[in-house]
């Protein structure tokens, strides 16, 4: 995200389930589990359409079984592996798609293009569907709790926040959000939003959890980002969670007193200055994620916390129905 013209996601990360008791999150732990293993333990059940915006010949809207999820993989992919800088193991080389266990356990959110025919090169399909182009993976909190916890905390310890705020407070994890290339504009990019506000309001949501990336994994090439998130981003005590002490990277790397605030927003990827424009904290610490080729920091977004002026355009709390639905 030091570069505008690039867009850069939040990201989930796999971490072995720990005391989960149904045998749905014991098969998911395992990745190398093959596709007919997956396909049994995915819901099967066909979900009913959910279009959350469109937007001429895109669409965003909620994946609707196990062919949806299938489509998402194959663009996280794309970008994750061959355009940016993640490893791909045998299996995910073998397959091209980016998966994991909790790929099953959350929801899909899909941007489409219904001007782009996808069914020429997908196995899974009969018959001309809609190509996916951008999507966000999110995983509420009651499902967490069921099956396999929330991932974010393979880098964060945000088991604290969750004891002293889940009583009062409804969380959500983001993760593996991208867009295809051509695609990564204004307009593709505020749509997926639509459809997560929408999304987020629905399920009576109230934090939103997750990790941002910054390519690559010095962070010495983001100090200035980084300390800025520091100095002026980091949460208060009550929301604050700090990176696993193993995985700690300092983000204090320039004193607040040196900081060039505006260099350091002009380094800042689009979609981590978008989060702070809604309201967004940072964690204490950042991570190094070497499978992504990237660096983590924390984000953590109250609903409460969300500028009103973003109403105006997304929607208030309050509606239950995208305006980009009731404009089509």
């Amino acid at each position: 995200m030091a570069n505008s013209s690039r867009f850069h996601w939040i990201r989930g990360h796999l971490r072995q389930p720990s005391n989960v008791n149904d045998d749905l999150s014991g098969a998911l732990a395992d990745t190398s589990i093959s596709d007919q293993q997956i396909g049994r333990h995915l819901l099967q059940r066909r979900r009913p359409e959910k279009i959350y915006g469109r937007m001429g010949d895109l669409e965003v809207r909620l994946g609707q079984g196990r062919r949806d999820i299938i489509r998402a993989q194959r663009l996280r992919y794309q970008v994750f592996y061959q355009e940016m800088a993640a490893t791909a193991g045998p299996i995910t080389a073998m397959r091209r798609r980016d998966q994991d266990a909790y790929d099953a356990v959350c929801d899909h959110l899909l941007v489409v293009d219904h001007a782009r025919d996808s069914s020429a090169n997908d196995v899974w399909v009969s018959g001309r569907r809609a190509s996916v182009v951008g999507t966000y993976r999110v995983l509420r909190q009651d499902r967490a709790e069921r099956t396999l916890g929330f991932y974010t905390q393979e880098e964060y310890d945000i088991a604290p926040l969750m004891a002293a705020k889940s009583a009062s407070h409804r969380f959500m994890e983001l993760g593996r959000s991208c867009v295809l290339k051509p695609y990564r504009n204004k307009r593709t990019v505020e749509l997926l939003w639509h459809g997560l506000w929408t999304y987020v309001r629905e399920h009576n949501v109230d934090v939103m959890i997750g990790c941002a990336s910054f390519p690559g994994t010095d962070p010495d090439a983001h100090a200035l980002a980084l300390s800025f998130l520091h100095h002026h981003a980091r949460a208060p005590e009550a929301w604050r969670c700090r990176a696993h002490a193993h995985l700690y990277q300092s983000m204090d790397r320039i004193s607040e007193d040196a900081l060039d605030a505006k260099a350091a927003l002009r380094q800042m990827p689009p979609l981590i200055k978008g989060y702070l424009r809604l309201g967004a904290f940072v964690g204490d610490g950042a991570v190094i994620d070497r499978q992504f080729g990237t660096t983590d920091v924390l984000i953590i977004l109250p609903v409460e916390n969300i500028d009103p002026r973003y109403f105006e355009h997304f929607g208030a709390p309050t509606e239950s129905q995208s305006r980009l639905v009731r404009a089509n």
